[in-house]
């Protein structure tokens, strides 16, 4: 269900979501460290910071809602800064602040790019999850205990300010539209269908859906909305479609299917203007993208803006906010040629390289019926070219994959992945691999059975077959379900096998999927259990690899959990560590100070041992010198190195 079709149905509902929260942040264990749940803080204000044009109907409360968190964020920076170790009180109420910055965040987001109809059909109910917002974080913020945390009396002041206001705002009651609410009552209560034209037109206005590209990328938010729902809430969904068929037919487009695409009226015909597809669009800058680029995440950005949020310090996706395995920018050649030829039908001036003829493309296209097809044809020939275009095909573009899912080729694909045959194996755990670009397919994937397929050839098949089903696993591990499951269904220890004894492109692979599984508690010990302390410390100890961050990272999310704790420290491993700290690179340096001191909050005699080989002589220099992430970790171990002492 979509996070935004939840809402609370009464006033004392909404006191027992509360209620809830407060009793979910009970001590129950602590999922992150100090450190990660204050930078987690940050990057989710970041995130719900970068929605800036909202649903007219919603435009008002979601700026003020940035405003709330804009005023709170000087408390979380504070904190950051001076990196104090959380008491149970600070970590309980710091950890229900993220749960509410997460709710604003997918608040904001839905009423940035929401169905405009359903935001404002249930516009009250919208406006009850602004008010839980707001009680939550009065939740967080009442009682916060300033003193354990170091934060400044300005600071102090300013959120105590922002609490008494966040109680006053919870008295206040807002007004509905009430012409809106009449005009959607008085056509929909019209049982012969025959709604006012003046009504519609002046809720067309209001709501903005007068334009094609308007009509269009509304028809997409209510596609997402009915998926969503899954069946449920039909009174609901039939009274917004019945909407969005009636705006169709005052702006002139002969389309009633809902699940279809919208049709071109002829007289739209000469303004392509309005016909930019969505996938043209960086999600960032919401402009044509001229130099498309693929992060870790599998999404598309243009350059220019996604080089700009790295640069910025983030570490996660803009779009889904999974954590980035990777800063690698990879060329989309694909989607770069498919917006030429949209630009040069379209008469847009833009620079880009040359593209494949649309004739040929449209060809390829039309062969994809008959390749799904071929890949249960009796004859194993037929079979091995079928899975080899495919796999090219799912690479190209979105359409190419939702062609080949519409046809039935992903049952065909799963079906051949445990083929006796090592090509056809390497070329279908590469379609899949590459139809999991897609974040539904990622589910669809999972729930074919394909994981446990996509295990066996990591252990068995060829070696570009083992590479790309690490690289596969690494991306259906993006959904949450997916990392459990890979984890419980034997994927951990063939990866570790992998970075052990694998290619250089094979241990890069198994280290990314590595990395992200372990985020999963259970995984961390069962990745202890496959051995992993031995392959990574073979790592540290081959430069040439060029892998000892990534080593690193995932030793610092081993540390962070207690019961890996004591097989990642070890006396031989500091030395490692402070070796690293005096002769790595500025980035090496970062990493192996987040680990160090990781270790060193759990185990005085590690931290003694690792001064007592001159660790301190090289902590002032980067604390002036280094990263700014290396500062604050040199600073709090100085810090830490005077209680040793």
């Amino acid at each position: 269900m979509l996070p935004w079709s939840i809402f609370p149905r009464s006033a004392s509902g909404a006191d027992t979501e509360l209620e809830a929260e407060a009793e979910a942040s009970e001590p129950s264990g602590r999922q992150l460290s100090d450190e990660a749940l204050v930078e987690e803080l940050l990057a989710t204000v970041a995130s719900a910071r970068s929605f800036q044009e909202f649903r007219r109907s919603q435009r008002k409360d979601c700026f003020g809602l940035l405003r709330w968190l804009q005023l709170v964020l000087p408390l979380i920076q504070e904190i950051r800064e001076a990196a104090p170790p959380l008491t149970d009180d600070a970590y309980r109420r710091l950890a229900l602040l993220g749960r509410t910055f997460q709710a604003a965040r997918r608040l904001l987001r839905c009423c940035h790019d929401g169905s405009k109809i359903f935001l404002a059909l249930e516009s009250e109910a919208v406006l009850g999850r602004f008010r839980a917002v707001y009680e939550k974080m009065n939740l967080a913020l009442d009682g916060m205990p300033y003193s354990e945390i170091d934060i400044s009396d300005e600071v102090k002041e300013q959120v105590e300010l922002i609490n008494t206001q966040l109680k006053r705002s919870k008295k206040r009651t807002d007004t509905q539209d009430m012409e809106l609410s009449m005009d959607f009552m008085m056509i929909l209560q019209k049982e012969d269908g025959n709604a006012d034209r003046a009504i519609l037109e002046r809720l067309a206005k209001k709501l903005e859906l007068q334009s094609l590209a308007d009509l269009r990328a509304e028809t997409m938010a209510i596609k997402k909305l009915i998926n969503e729902r899954n069946g449920q809430q039909p009174e609901s969904t039939k009274h917004i479609i019945e909407l969005l068929n009636k705006f169709k037919e005052i702006a002139g487009i002969d389309e009633k299917n809902i699940l279809g695409d919208v049709s071109i009226p002829k007289y739209l015909e000469k303004c392509p203007s309005l016909m930019i597809p969505n996938d043209f669009l960086c999600p960032i800058s919401l402009e044509i993208m001229t130099d498309p680029v693929i992060i870790a995440s599998g999404r598309t950005y243009e350059r220019r803006s996604i080089q700009k949020w790295l640069d910025a310090g983030q570490r996660t996706c803009p779009k889904t906010q999974q954590p980035l395995a990777h800063l690698s920018l990879a060329p989309n050649f694909a989607l770069k040629n498919l917006i030429l030829q949209w630009c040069e039908k379209n008469k847009v001036e833009i620079q880009m390289g040359e593209s494949e003829p649309p004739a040929e493309q449209e060809e390829r296209k039309e062969d994809i019926p008959s390749l799904v097809k071929d890949l249960s044809s009796v004859h194993l020939d037929a079979q091995r070219k079928a899975a080899k275009k495919i796999r090219i095909l799912s690479k190209e573009n979105p359409e190419n994959r939702a062609l080949i899912l519409e046809n039935g080729g992903l049952p065909a694909l799963i079906s051949l992945v445990s083929y006796p045959d090592k090509k056809i194996q390497e070329n279908t755990v590469t379609a899949l691999l590459n139809l999991s670009i897609d974040e539904t397919n990622k589910i669809l994937i999972a729930k074919g059975g394909a994981i446990p397929l996509i295990i066996e050839v990591l252990k068995n098949g060829s070696v570009e077959g083992q590479e790309n089903s690490a690289a596969a696993l690494f991306s259906l591990s993006m959904i949450d379900e997916n990392k459990a499951a890979i984890g419980i269904l034997g994927g951990i220890a063939p990866l570790v096998g992998l970075l052990k004894d694998g290619t250089i492109r094979g241990k890069k692979d198994a280290a990314t999927a590595i990395f992200n599984l372990i985020l999963n508690h259970p995984n961390k010990l069962r990745a202890i259990e496959a051995g992993i302390v031995t392959a990574l410390l073979k790592i540290l100890g081959n430069k040439k690899l060029g892998m000892i961050d990534e080593a690193l990272s995932i030793f610092l999310l081993l540390a962070s959990h207690s019961s890996c704790r004591d097989e990642v420290g070890s006396p031989s491993f500091v030395e490692i560590l402070v070796e690293i700290v005096k002769e790595g690179t500025p980035k090496n340096k970062e990493c192996a100070l987040s680990v160090l001191l990781e270790l060193g909050l759990h185990n005085n005699s590690l931290m003694v041992h690792a001064f007592g080989l001159g660790l301190n002589e090289h902590l002032s220099d980067i604390a002036k010198t280094g990263t700014s992430r290396a500062q604050r970790k040199a600073n709090s171990l100085i810090q830490l190195s005077r209680k040793c002492s």
